[in-house]
């Protein structure tokens, strides 16, 4: 589990991963009820939640800044997935808590995952703690800061039931750069994969309506947003709850209208629900990036089996060899577990055999996570850590050689590129992303263009590049001259 990095709204700039969020320009003094900061933590959906707890928060008075020290409260927003990421929410809490008793911050809430699953047990592990918020509970994050600055402790911790429908995310106060924004279209999700404690922190799936996702992406591009990156728990089942079949390219077409959205980039697409007329319409599509994030896994039927992921490698060939026969210049993310429990050897060489036959663009490796509460964690047959992590090891080398190979035949190419900002190194080189890379958890490329400077800048402009070189997974290159 990574970070998100957090993006200096007044300056354009990166700020360090994880770090608080940027200060804004002030509110009215006279109608300012507080200060606070927040640290968000974990997946984009998670992001979202914080960014609009944020613009709640902003709307009823409340001046964000970056630093907690000083400020009245501190919101905590946290992840669960797995152990490392529960151990970095913890992490941050201890910190926030640490500097409320040197009497730096005056409260401290704890939002997101984390705060789901473990209730008001948090409260009891953490005694310093002034409210617990659960993910459905969000919208309180207002009530709850007024009550807190205003000494009523009697209500502590707020948990509301998973909604039917997906919750309202507009009015956020964004915190990615303003020319990129994720765009949640369902909360939730209906898979039941063995390893995977997500469905109990944040419920079943429950599809937001085409024309809200719509009325968002339209406040998102006044906003100045280019690019949407979708998001969901499992994109490819969307609508199925509410319409009562897969409704993905329905909610395309009228994406694909919002005035001034450029760029659409696919996330978490599940394999099952991949329909023809899916495929047809990314391959289509003069917005839709030839880019498609679906978590796979493994590889070997038998682990699959045991991962209750109701595919199977013969379904997941043939939906690759679709997409790469029919989309041009696909780029494929994807995930895999290593170490899952009763995985061997054999098993896992399949899953080396399968990387090396379909030559991801882009691939994650994470080791397997004992998830309390979740069937996986009582299968037989646990590998040792140090197994685990062998294994991972030994796959991200060989798809290091993959990812490398690739960067490198990209070089003499003309690509277009959307700068996210300033390198931090010369005034004329700047960090971009190609349509082959998302957000913070993909490649940069590294653009060189004279003349530029932070008086020119070219921040948010999606322009073509030739690349000069590669660099490991990263490219350099330099505008085409028009």
């Amino acid at each position: 589990m990574h970070r998100l990095p957090i993006i200096d709204a007044a300056e354009g700039s990166c700020g360090v991963a994880g770090s608080t969020l940027p200060a804004v320009p002030p509110v009215d003094p006279a109608t300012c009820r507080g200060t606070f900061a927040m640290v968000s933590l974990g997946c984009p959906k998670n992001l979202v939640d914080g960014e609009r707890m944020l613009g709640l928060l902003r709307d009823d008075g409340w001046q964000l800044v970056a630093d907690p020290a000083g400020s009245d409260l501190v919101i905590v927003n946290t992840c669960a997935f797995i152990d490392a990421s529960r151990a970095e929410s913890y992490s941050a809490i201890n910190e926030m808590l640490d500097l409320k008793k040197q009497g730096g911050t005056r409260g401290v809430i704890v939002s997101g995952c984390l705060a789901e699953r473990q209730k008001e047990g948090l409260l009891q592990e953490l005694p310093g703690l002034d409210a617990v918020i659960g993910v459905f509970s969000r919208d309180e994050i207002a009530k709850t800061a007024e009550r807190l600055i205003g000494g009523l402790g009697d209500q502590r911790s707020i948990f509301r039931p998973a909604p039917a429908r997906a919750l309202d995310d507009s009015g956020r106060m964004r915190v990615t750069p303003r020319h990129m924004a994720y765009l949640k279209i369902s909360e939730g999700c209906d898979r039941t994969c063995t390893f995977c404690a997500i469905p109990k922190m944040r419920g079943k799936h429950a599809t937001k309506p085409i024309e809200e996702v719509v009325r968002e992406a339209r406040e998102l591009a006044a906003d100045g947003v280019k690019e949407l990156v979708v998001v969901a728990q499992d994109t490819t089942y969307y609508g199925m709850d509410l319409y009562g079949e897969p409704r993905l390219v329905e909610l395309l077409d009228e994406l694909e209208k919002v005035e001034g959205i450029q760029w659409i980039r696919l996330m978490y697409l599940y394999p099952i629900f991949f329909t023809d007329r899916l495929i047809e319409k990314i391959a289509a599509s003069p917005k839709i990036l030839p880019y498609l994030d679906m978590p796979l896994q493994h590889a070997s039927d038998a682990v699959l089996k045991r991962m209750q992921r109701r595919t199977n490698r013969a379904a997941t060939e043939e939906l690759l060899g679709k997409l790469r026969e029919r989309i041009p210049d696909l780029v494929l993310r994807t995930t895999f577990i290593t170490g899952f429990p009763g995985e061997t050897r054999g098993q896992f060489l399949e899953m080396v055999d399968f990387v090396r036959r379909w030559r991801f663009e882009r691939v994650g490796v994470f080791t397997y996570s004992l998830e309390p509460d979740t069937p996986a964690a009582k299968l037989d047959g646990h590998l040792p850590e140090e197994e685990k992590a062998a294994r991972r090891d030994e796959l991200m080398a060989i798809q290091q050689g993959i990812a490398h190979d690739h960067a490198r035949r990209q070089v003499g190419r003309v690509l277009d590129v959307i700068v996210d900002g300033p390198s931090g190194e010369r005034d004329d080189v700047w960090l971009a992303r190609s349509t082959s890379d998302a957000p913070d958890i993909d490649c940069v490329v590294y653009l060189t263009a004279p003349g530029s400077s932070p008086k020119h800048p070219l921040t948010g402009q999606i322009l073509p590049v030739e690349v000069v070189a590669a660099s490991g997974y990263d490219l350099a290159a330099v505008p085409v001259e028009t």
